[in-house]
């Protein structure tokens, strides 16, 4: 209940702190399901990304982040979270079975299938290895995107600038449909859905 009550809390300073500094836009957040398995697939523009998604999303999220950030005190924040940790530089198998414990308890994890932030704020190509993870747990997925979030902080810049940012959540993928895919569709599926959002996105700013 403490985990949940400090979730919540931070969810609405922070959620009135982006939607004032960054004149924030959402859409689509019905599209997450209230409950069951669900990974939100999103593209990574900026560090802004999971609290902008974390804030937005009624349900609350396990993010997977690299392993160094779970080290002082940001360590201890995003443990808060039940973030998961990730070996970037080895096989991250430890990272992976955690995130489907979490999906297979019927919780819901964001991820960036592109693996790192954007240079350029453009979409990057999808690493496949979600497909797996998604099968697995037979979870429902939710493509979405950010725009604006590489103009407020690009990973050139030591902090944040003020800059519209728009938020877009897609229509959700079931298992079954999921199932009917191989994962180069599931791929080529996922990548066309989170370009539609980003061009909804940036057509808000």
């Amino acid at each position: 209940m403490l985990k949940l009550a400090w979730y919540r809390l931070t969810q609405w300073v922070l959620g009135l702190a982006v939607r004032v500094i960054f004149r924030l836009r959402t859409c689509g957040r019905k599209n997450v399901p209230a409950r069951g398995p669900v990974v939100l697939l999103s593209n990574h523009q900026s560090h802004l990304d999971p609290p902008l998604v974390g804030c937005f999303t009624k349900r609350p999220l396990s993010i997977m982040a690299r392993d160094t950030l779970f080290t002082g005190l940001v360590g201890w924040l995003v443990r808060s979270y039940d973030a998961i940790p990730i070996d970037r530089d080895g096989s991250g198998l430890g990272g992976i079975r955690a995130t489907l414990k979490c999906l297979k308890n019927g919780s819901a994890v964001l991820l960036f299938p592109e693996g790192t932030r954007s240079e350029d704020g453009q979409l990057q190509p999808l690493k496949p290895g979600f497909c797996s993870l998604v099968r697995r747990s037979h979870a429902t997925v939710v493509p979405m995107a950010i725009a604006g979030a590489y103009q407020a902080w690009p990973r050139t810049a030591r902090f944040p600038r003020p800059h519209p940012i728009a938020v877009v959540w897609g229509a959700p993928l079931a298992p079954d449909d999921i199932a009917k895919l191989s994962d180069a569709e599931l791929v080529a599926t996922i990548t066309e859905r989170i370009a539609d959002c980003f061009a909804q996105a940036a057509a808000q700013l």
